[in-house]
C-alpha cells in the first residue's frame, strides 16, 4: 500500500508526521475484511490489533524520539452490515478510553469522510480507513477531547506507570465494548 502522497498531504496538519517518517518510526498495518465476516468479529479484531500497537508504544515513548512513534491500523474491504465508520466506531471509543490515560492517542478517520482539524482547517481525505496510534501531546491532545472534559484532563495529566489498562475490566471485546458504552459520550462542539 502506498501512503506517501498521501503523507505528504497531511504534512501541514501534523508537525509530528515529518520527523516520525525520516526516523522511520511511522507503520502501517493492513487488514482486510473478509468476506461474510460479521462487524462484531471485525470490531474485536480492530481492537485487539490497537492494544497490540499501544502495548508496542507504551514502551518506546520514554527513548529518544519517542513521541514520534505511531501505528496506523488500516482497514480494507467491506462488510455487508456495516461501513468502515461504523466498524472503526467501537474499537477508536474503547481504545482512548483505555489508553489515552497513560498516554497514548488513538484517531480515526474513514475512508473519504471529511474531517476537520484542531486549527478549523479541513483535513485531506483519507484514501483508506485507518485508526493511528501514538504518543500523547500534553498540550496539544487534550485540545482533540474537548467534548470529552474528562478524558481530556486525564491526557494532559498522563503517566504511564506500567498499569495494565485491563485491570477492572476483562479483556474480551464483549466486556470491553459494554464497559465503553457506558461511558458518557462525547459532547457535540
Amino acid at each position: 500500500m502506498n501512503v506517501s502522497g498521501y503523507l505528504v498531504t497531511l504534512q501541514p496538519h501534523c508537525p509530528f508526521l515529518q520527523p516520525s517518517t525520516a526516523r522511520g518510526m511511522t507503520g502501517w498495518t493492513v487488514y482486510e475484511i473478509t468476506p461474510g465476516t460479521h462487524r462484531y468479529a471485525i470490531e474485536a479484531e480492530l481492537f485487539y490489533a490497537g492494544v497490540q500497537a499501544a502495548e508496542w508504544i507504551r514502551p518506546v515513548m520514554a527513548r529518544p524520539y519517542g513521541a514520534l512513534a505511531c501505528e496506523n491500523l488500516v482497514l480494507v474491504g467491506q462488510c455487508a452490515d456495516a461501513g468502515h465508520r461504523e466498524l472503526l466506531d467501537w474499537p477508536h471509543w474503547a481504545l482512548k478510553n483505555l489508553y489515552g490515560p497513560v498516554g497514548v492517542m488513538f484517531g480515526k478517520f474513514a475512508k473519504g469522510a471529511a474531517e476537520v482539524g484542531r486549527a478549523g482547517h479541513s483535513i485531506p481525505l483519507a484514501p483508506f480507513s485507518f485508526l493511528p496510534v501514538r504518543t500523547a501531546v500534553r498540550p496539544l491532545d487534550p485540545k482533540f477531547l474537548t467534548g470529552t472534559p474528562d478524558l481530556a484532563a486525564a491526557v494532559a495529566g498522563y503517566v504511564d506507570d506500567g498499569r495494565d489498562v485491563f485491570e477492572h475490566i476483562p479483556c474480551e471485546w464483549k466486556a470491553v465494548r459494554e464497559w465503553a458504552s457506558s461511558l458518557a459520550r462525547p459532547s457535540k462542539r
